[in-house]
């Protein structure tokens, strides 16, 4: 509780002057106070849970059993390439035999280059009735010198763009001379 100390000390039949008084306060009950809501935020609040994208990675192979490789449809099929300095091309189907004529194009990342041309085929696809998993899939395929920073920027046009199904794996040769 709060108290006010007045005393005062009188000294015998002399002239009687007011004095100066030392209030103080206690606030024991107020630090007390403070502590406990304190802990009662501490204990009640949620912390930021660190944000991460999601990656399914392939299972250990534990028999060594080769896995024969899934088939795609070459319409289906976006190929994009990651290079140095922030460097992408694209291209749909085979690079030997482009699908629908779209072979190596050259784009940036973000919403005025890749973004659309991915979205632009994934409404392609929707108009033909193939959607989600039926829909497109892109193979993400960068060189020795591209940076984390590139995989990640595509990694979050694929998870922008709603693409379902893609994959990250190994340049060919004729890819690593195209993107020199």
């Amino acid at each position: 509780m709060a108290q006010l100390n007045t005393s005062s000390s009188s000294k015998g039949d002399k002239k009687v002057r007011s004095k100066k008084m030392n209030p103080s306060v206690d606030l024991t009950a107020m630090v007390d106070l403070a502590f406990l809501l304190i802990t009662f935020f501490m204990l009640t609040t949620s912390l930021n849970k660190p944000q991460s994208m999601e990656l399914t990675m392939p299972d250990k192979m534990k028999d060594e059993i080769p896995v024969p490789p899934q088939e795609a449809k070459e319409s289906k099929t976006m190929t994009i390439l990651i290079g140095k300095d922030r460097q992408l091309k694209y291209y749909m189907g085979l690079l030997s035999n482009p699908w629908g004529g779209v072979g190596p194009t050259d784009t940036t990342y973000g919403k005025e280059g890749i973004r659309p041309v991915i979205l632009q085929k994934i409404a392609q696809l929707k108009a033909q009735g193939m959607e989600g998993k039926d829909g497109v899939v892109v193979l993400i395929k960068a060189t020795e010198d591209a940076t984390y920073k590139d995989m990640i920027d595509i990694l979050d046009e694929m998870s922008i763009t709603g693409v379902q199904i893609y994959a990250i794996q190994d340049m060919t040769d004729a890819e690593k001379e195209l993107m020199q």
